[in-house]
Protein backbone atom coordinates (compact mmCIF):
# COMPACT_ATOMS: atom_id res chain seq x y z
CA UNK A 1 0.00 0.00 0.00
CA UNK A 2 0.97 3.67 -0.28
CA UNK A 3 0.76 6.27 2.47
CA UNK A 4 1.49 9.97 2.59
CA UNK A 5 3.51 11.39 5.46
CA UNK A 6 2.87 14.80 7.02
CA UNK A 7 5.57 16.43 4.87
CA UNK A 8 3.93 15.21 1.66
CA UNK A 9 6.28 12.29 1.03
CA UNK A 10 4.59 9.18 -0.41
CA UNK A 11 5.97 5.93 0.96
CA UNK A 12 5.45 2.27 0.25
CA UNK A 13 4.24 0.10 3.12
CA UNK A 14 4.25 -3.67 3.39
CA UNK A 15 0.83 -4.63 4.72
CA UNK A 16 -0.25 -8.07 5.89
CA UNK A 17 -2.95 -9.47 8.16
CA UNK A 18 -6.41 -8.28 9.09
CA UNK A 19 -6.56 -8.85 12.84
CA UNK A 20 -8.25 -6.49 15.32
CA UNK A 21 -4.94 -5.18 16.67
CA UNK A 22 -2.40 -3.09 14.78
CA UNK A 23 1.36 -3.44 14.69
CA UNK A 24 4.02 -1.30 13.02
CA UNK A 25 7.23 -3.20 12.25
CA UNK A 26 10.23 -0.94 11.66
CA UNK A 27 13.05 -2.17 9.45
CA UNK A 28 16.76 -2.54 10.00
CA UNK A 29 19.14 -0.68 7.66
CA UNK A 30 18.63 -3.40 5.06
CA UNK A 31 15.21 -2.27 3.87
CA UNK A 32 11.87 -4.03 4.06
CA UNK A 33 13.61 -7.16 2.82
CA UNK A 34 12.58 -10.82 2.89
CA UNK A 35 13.45 -11.16 6.57
CA UNK A 36 11.41 -8.15 7.66
CA UNK A 37 8.49 -9.32 5.54
CA UNK A 38 8.75 -12.75 7.18
CA UNK A 39 8.70 -11.07 10.60
CA UNK A 40 5.57 -9.17 9.57
CA UNK A 41 3.95 -12.36 8.28
CA UNK A 42 4.68 -14.05 11.62
CA UNK A 43 2.99 -11.27 13.57
CA UNK A 44 0.03 -11.37 11.19
CA UNK A 45 -0.44 -15.03 12.09
CA UNK A 46 -0.64 -13.91 15.73
CA UNK A 47 -3.70 -11.82 14.93
CA UNK A 48 -2.29 -8.42 13.94
CA UNK A 49 -2.76 -6.17 10.96
CA UNK A 50 0.86 -5.27 10.29
CA UNK A 51 2.32 -2.26 8.48
CA UNK A 52 6.04 -1.90 7.74
CA UNK A 53 7.09 1.43 6.18
CA UNK A 54 9.82 1.48 3.54
CA UNK A 55 12.01 4.13 5.14
CA UNK A 56 14.49 4.23 2.27
CA UNK A 57 11.77 5.43 -0.12
CA UNK A 58 12.78 8.95 0.82
CA UNK A 59 16.04 8.56 -1.12
CA UNK A 60 15.65 5.39 -3.20
CA UNK A 61 12.66 3.13 -3.80
CA UNK A 62 12.59 -0.64 -3.87
CA UNK A 63 15.70 -1.16 -1.74
CA UNK A 64 16.15 -4.72 -0.52
CA UNK A 65 19.57 -5.63 0.88
CA UNK A 66 21.21 -8.74 2.26
CA UNK A 67 23.60 -8.92 5.20
CA UNK A 68 27.09 -8.88 3.69
CA UNK A 69 29.69 -6.14 4.21
CA UNK A 70 28.65 -4.27 1.05
CA UNK A 71 25.00 -4.42 2.09
CA UNK A 72 25.91 -3.02 5.49
CA UNK A 73 27.87 -0.20 3.90
CA UNK A 74 25.08 0.68 1.48
CA UNK A 75 22.37 0.45 4.11
CA UNK A 76 24.34 2.74 6.42
CA UNK A 77 24.79 5.26 3.62
CA UNK A 78 21.08 5.20 2.75
CA UNK A 79 20.04 5.62 6.38
CA UNK A 80 22.37 8.61 6.69
CA UNK A 81 20.83 10.16 3.56
CA UNK A 82 17.32 9.64 4.89
CA UNK A 83 18.30 11.11 8.26
CA UNK A 84 18.43 8.58 11.03
CA UNK A 85 15.67 9.93 13.26
CA UNK A 86 13.38 12.77 12.22
CA UNK A 87 12.24 11.84 8.69
CA UNK A 88 11.66 8.15 9.53
CA UNK A 89 9.43 9.17 12.42
CA UNK A 90 7.15 10.95 9.95
CA UNK A 91 6.75 7.61 8.17
CA UNK A 92 6.06 5.76 11.41
CA UNK A 93 3.47 8.37 12.33
CA UNK A 94 1.82 7.96 8.91
CA UNK A 95 1.47 4.24 9.57
CA UNK A 96 -0.06 4.90 12.98
CA UNK A 97 -2.58 7.30 11.48
CA UNK A 98 -3.54 4.68 8.90
CA UNK A 99 -5.20 2.64 11.66
CA UNK A 100 -8.67 3.67 12.86
CA UNK A 101 -8.63 5.43 16.22
CA UNK A 102 -10.31 2.52 18.02
CA UNK A 103 -7.64 0.00 16.96
CA UNK A 104 -4.89 -0.61 19.53
CA UNK A 105 -1.51 -0.17 17.80
CA UNK A 106 1.97 -1.13 18.99
CA UNK A 107 5.45 -0.86 17.47
CA UNK A 108 8.28 -3.38 17.11
CA UNK A 109 11.59 -2.28 15.59
CA UNK A 110 14.94 -3.90 14.85
CA UNK A 111 18.39 -2.25 14.91
CA UNK A 112 17.74 1.16 13.28
CA UNK A 113 14.09 0.36 13.86
CA UNK A 114 14.83 -0.44 17.49
CA UNK A 115 15.96 3.12 18.05
CA UNK A 116 12.90 4.39 16.18
CA UNK A 117 10.68 2.23 18.39
CA UNK A 118 12.16 4.05 21.39
CA UNK A 119 11.46 7.42 19.76
CA UNK A 120 7.93 6.24 19.03
CA UNK A 121 7.43 5.57 22.74
CA UNK A 122 8.63 9.10 23.49
CA UNK A 123 6.59 10.85 20.80
CA UNK A 124 3.41 8.88 20.07
CA UNK A 125 1.25 8.47 23.18
CA UNK A 126 -1.54 6.82 21.17
CA UNK A 127 0.58 3.67 20.96
CA UNK A 128 -0.11 0.84 23.39
CA UNK A 129 3.42 -0.58 23.62
CA UNK A 130 6.82 -0.28 21.95
CA UNK A 131 9.48 -2.96 21.62
CA UNK A 132 13.01 -2.31 20.42
CA UNK A 133 15.58 -4.90 19.42
CA UNK A 134 19.26 -3.86 19.66
CA UNK A 135 18.66 -0.16 19.03
CA UNK A 136 22.15 1.30 19.14
CA UNK A 137 21.23 4.95 19.70
CA UNK A 138 18.74 4.54 22.53
CA UNK A 139 21.35 5.19 25.22
CA UNK A 140 21.93 8.68 23.81
CA UNK A 141 18.21 9.50 23.61
CA UNK A 142 17.21 9.45 27.25
CA UNK A 143 16.21 13.08 27.76
CA UNK A 144 12.48 12.41 27.35
CA UNK A 145 10.66 9.65 29.22
CA UNK A 146 8.69 7.02 27.32
CA UNK A 147 4.97 7.70 27.31
CA UNK A 148 3.90 4.07 26.80
CA UNK A 149 5.12 0.67 28.06
CA UNK A 150 8.49 -0.25 26.56
CA UNK A 151 10.52 -3.45 26.27
CA UNK A 152 14.08 -3.53 24.93
CA UNK A 153 16.12 -6.55 23.81
CA UNK A 154 19.92 -6.55 23.57
CA UNK A 155 22.65 -9.10 23.00
CA UNK A 156 25.26 -9.32 25.74
CA UNK A 157 27.94 -9.87 23.11
CA UNK A 158 26.87 -7.10 20.72
CA UNK A 159 30.07 -5.34 19.59
CA UNK A 160 28.08 -2.27 18.53
CA UNK A 161 26.19 -1.55 21.78
CA UNK A 162 28.24 -1.33 24.99
CA UNK A 163 26.72 -2.74 28.17
CA UNK A 164 27.08 0.73 29.73
CA UNK A 165 24.47 1.96 27.27
CA UNK A 166 21.87 -0.56 28.37
CA UNK A 167 22.62 0.14 32.03
CA UNK A 168 22.07 3.84 31.44
CA UNK A 169 18.60 3.07 30.10
CA UNK A 170 17.75 0.95 33.14
CA UNK A 171 18.99 3.64 35.53
CA UNK A 172 17.12 6.45 33.78
CA UNK A 173 13.83 4.59 33.39
CA UNK A 174 13.44 1.60 35.74
CA UNK A 175 9.92 0.98 34.39
CA UNK A 176 11.36 -0.04 31.01
CA UNK A 177 11.83 -3.79 30.66
CA UNK A 178 15.41 -4.36 29.46
CA UNK A 179 16.54 -7.88 28.61
CA UNK A 180 20.05 -9.00 27.70
CA UNK A 181 20.62 -12.31 25.94
CA UNK A 182 23.61 -14.58 25.40
CA UNK A 183 23.80 -13.38 21.82
CA UNK A 184 25.34 -10.81 19.52
CA UNK A 185 23.84 -8.10 17.32
CA UNK A 186 20.98 -9.07 15.04
CA UNK A 187 20.21 -12.26 16.98
CA UNK A 188 16.58 -12.26 15.84
CA UNK A 189 17.45 -12.57 12.14
CA UNK A 190 17.84 -16.13 10.84
CA UNK A 191 19.77 -14.82 7.82
CA UNK A 192 22.59 -13.36 9.90
CA UNK A 193 25.64 -15.00 11.42
CA UNK A 194 24.59 -13.79 14.88
CA UNK A 195 21.21 -15.53 14.75
CA UNK A 196 20.54 -17.17 18.11
CA UNK A 197 17.27 -19.12 17.92
CA UNK A 198 16.70 -19.63 21.63
CA UNK A 199 17.17 -15.93 22.36
CA UNK A 200 15.02 -14.98 19.37
CA UNK A 201 12.18 -17.22 20.55
CA UNK A 202 12.33 -15.95 24.14
CA UNK A 203 12.42 -12.32 22.99
CA UNK A 204 9.47 -12.90 20.68
CA UNK A 205 7.44 -14.50 23.48
CA UNK A 206 8.19 -11.61 25.81
CA UNK A 207 7.33 -9.13 23.06
CA UNK A 208 3.94 -10.68 22.44
CA UNK A 209 3.20 -10.81 26.17
CA UNK A 210 3.88 -7.08 26.55
CA UNK A 211 1.80 -6.13 23.55
CA UNK A 212 -1.09 -8.40 24.43
CA UNK A 213 -1.13 -7.15 28.02
CA UNK A 214 -1.52 -3.57 26.81
CA UNK A 215 -3.66 -3.82 23.69
CA UNK A 216 -6.97 -5.53 24.15
CA UNK A 217 -8.77 -5.40 20.78
CA UNK A 218 -11.91 -3.26 20.53
CA UNK A 219 -15.01 -5.04 21.83
CA UNK A 220 -17.98 -5.27 19.50
CA UNK A 221 -21.28 -5.55 21.28
CA UNK A 222 -23.92 -8.15 20.66
CA UNK A 223 -21.67 -11.19 20.95
CA UNK A 224 -22.57 -14.06 23.20
CA UNK A 225 -20.36 -14.42 26.26
CA UNK A 226 -21.37 -18.06 26.80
Amino acid sequence: MKLRAADGHELSVYEVGDGPRGLIVIQEIFGVNSHIRAVCDGFAREGFRVLSPALFDRVERGVELGYGPEDLKRGSELAARVGHLEAPMLDVRACLEAFPEEVPVSVVGYCWGGTLAWLSAQQLPRLKACVGYYGGRIGSLLEKPPLVPVMLHFGKHDPHIPIESTRAIEEAYPQVQVFAYEAGHGFNCDLRADYEPASAELARRRTLELIEANSAPPHHGGESQA
